[in-house]
């Protein structure tokens, strides 16, 4: 069994930077990848970031050259570095582990961008 607990989100200004962190819990087989995701009220869910097994990130196109993230093997965490901050990334956070076919995800962390 996997659990995953999101940590890390908060207000911030615009401009601003924060830091994300899921931990993972249980026994994980074969991870293919660590990934997060974000949900804006009444929007659909959308990739933000995720990183493979092998270390490679790829990033949505409206966090590119903002947002970087980052695995820990050891902990089996998954962090997100979010820099220069905008209010359109006003979104709850999931964290997300896929072991297909299966996915797992965490239950959420609010981050507000606002002045």
């Amino acid at each position: 069994q996997v659990q995953l607990v999101e940590s890390g989100g908060g207000l911030v200004q615009p401009g601003g930077s924060l830091r994300l962190s899921c931990a993972a819990s249980g026994s994980i087989l074969s991870i293919n990848t660590m990934g997060w995701y974000r949900q804006g009220p009444g929007k659909q869910r959308e990739l933000v970031a995720l990183i493979t097994s092998g270390g490679s990130p790829n990033y949505a196109d409206s966090v590119k050259g903002r947002f970087t993230i980052s695995i820990d093997n050891a902990k089996r965490a998954v962090y997100l570095q979010m820099n220069s901050l905008k209010p359109e990334d006003t979104a709850v956070y999931y964290c997300n582990i896929k072991r297909y076919p299966l996915d797992y995800w965490g239950q959420g962390t609010q981050v507000t961008v606002s002045s």
